[in-house]
């Protein structure tokens, strides 16, 4: 499979229903959990916006923190689900159970680690993407509380991955039900002081978040553990994939605690070769998202705000294309797994089609939501005219970005090849985008709308490449033993 050519010969599409009926699900799934979890974030901004604005941009600003280590921890789940869909599709889950584990001590270091930054530093991070000192005192307010979820945040991110590399995902979204209504309850109790709690602004939707978080480890861990499949059906559920958690009411590989306390440094080492480049890629991206918002909140004071609640509904219409990427990663790496070249072609062409109904569905779904959300904020009127308009440039980048993202992060990186994505971004990003989107903001003055064109261009150039790498490329690559 090493060295497999792309799809540049005709290749059928998928005419097989059950395809496009489990493509679907999870896809839907994953949008679904994606949609739920970003919902609290723009509760989050709804209720703090209303509170004040430098509560806002406070919790704003730490935020690009989290994203950065969520987008970290992203990339140790996706190393699961590609090293080890490529096992689920030989049928080897102990081998998978290895790798899980291995994600599972760099994703409690990370944890570690950003947890003593933030105990020790918090002011000198924030201030990074701000000078205002009243928001970095909220910034600092609202951290002390949140660096406890690093933890339970971790555990639970790994254990979805898991899931989801044995075509599991149900569960992701009924955790992000159950966060939603936790953190939305407290936070409604908290932030403003009603039903006689005390009025606690950002530090009351600090400890909705926190809550919220543990709740939802609680749940997955009594899941897992109600879930296991019998020592005799394992093997018969492993061939048998998703559909066995459908048809038996348990999961297709068993796991236990002391999985995670499993050492195996041959496929450790198999699975930090997969993984590098991707926690390259999406730290990168973390960091290109906090520069990003920095250049913003260096230019004007509105204009932080008004990227905060435009780029927040811009996250939720990018759900789908996320959720196109994880399951377009899933089924590539178990085609891969399997071997079967023409299945992983047609699966590519497929895919492709699918990709562009997705972004048409995106942009359009942003354009009609951004009058009924933007009129639950507060702003001031000239911050709420600038949110219109970044929203309306996210309109067009959202279509874009629908088709070269899961081709980039589902396709091409599913297939095994997880270096493409990280020398694309280290060009398209930190060689264009942020060096003349700095020009742009400090040197040539332009307006926050013309940076934020500039800062977004990527999301349409990437387009090229990763259309002539998924279908002339060479993409497909066997990573199991």
């Amino acid at each position: 499979m090493q060295g497999s050519a792309g799809i540049g010969s005709y290749q059928p599409m998928i005419r097989d229903k059950r395809f496009y009926r489990q493509f679907f699900m999870m896809c839907t799934v994953l949008i679904l959990q994606n949609v739920i979890t970003l919902s609290v974030n723009l509760a989050d901004n709804i209720m703090l916006g209303a509170y004040s604005e430098a509560a806002l941009s406070g919790v704003t600003a730490v935020n690009q923190i989290q994203f950065i280590y969520q987008q970290l921890l992203l990339s140790f789940g996706e190393g699961i689900v590609i090293l080890g869909g490529q096992y689920f599709g030989k049928k080897q889950m102990e081998p998978l159970k290895d790798i899980a584990a291995s994600a599972m001590h760099l994703a409690l270091g990370l944890a570690s680690v950003l947890f003593f930054i933030m105990l020790l530093f918090p002011s000198r991070v924030l201030l990074l993407f701000t000078d205002d000192a009243a928001i970095i005192a909220e910034g600092v307010t609202y951290v002390r509380i949140i660096r406890f979820t690093y933890l339970f945040f971790a555990v639970t991110q790994i254990l979805l991955a898991t899931l989801r590399s044995v075509g599991v995902v149900r569960i992701s979204l009924a955790l992000s039900v159950l966060a939603l209504l936790i953190n939305c309850s407290i936070n409604y109790t908290l932030i403003y002081g009603h039903f006689g709690a005390p009025r606690l602004g950002v530090k009351g939707a600090a400890i909705g978040t926190l809550v919220s978080r543990i709740a939802e480890l609680i749940v997955l861990i009594v899941f897992i553990a109600k879930k296991q499949p019998s020592a005799a059906g394992t093997v018969s559920q492993a061939r048998e994939g998703a559909r066995a958690e459908e048809t038996t009411g348990n999961l297709p590989i068993a796991l236990s605690p002391r999985d995670y306390l499993r050492r195996n440094p041959a496929l450790f080492k198999d699975y930090f070769r997969v993984t590098w480049p991707m926690s390259v890629v999406q730290g990168l991206w973390g960091f290109n998202m906090a520069f990003q918002n920095a250049i913003l909140g260096h230019m004007t004071a509105r204009a932080i705000a008004a990227n905060s609640a435009s780029s927040t509904m811009y996250s939720i219409v990018k759900a789908i294309p996320v959720g196109a990427c994880g399951t377009a990663a899933f089924f590539t790496a178990r085609a891969v797994g399997e071997g079967d070249e023409n299945k992983i072609r047609s699966y590519a062409k497929t895919m492709q089609v699918l990709f562009v109904v997705n972004g048409l569905i995106a942009g359009t779904l942003l354009f009609f939501l951004r009058g009924p959300i933007l009129s639950l904020y507060l702003l001031e009127p000239e911050t709420m005219d600038l949110t219109w308009k970044f929203t309306l440039t996210y309109c067009v980048i959202a279509v874009t970005m629908s088709y070269q993202m899961p081709c980039n992060n589902g396709i091409i990186r599913g297939g095994g090849d997880t270096k493409f994505t990280m020398k694309l971004d280290l060009i398209s990003i930190w060689c264009i985008v942020l060096p003349v989107s700095f020009i742009a903001a400090f040197v040539l003055k332009a307006s926050p709308v013309a940076v934020v064109w500039c800062l977004s261009a990527d999301q349409i150039f990437k387009c090229v490449p990763a259309f002539i790498k998924v279908n002339y490329g060479h993409w497909a690559k066997k990573l199991t033993r």
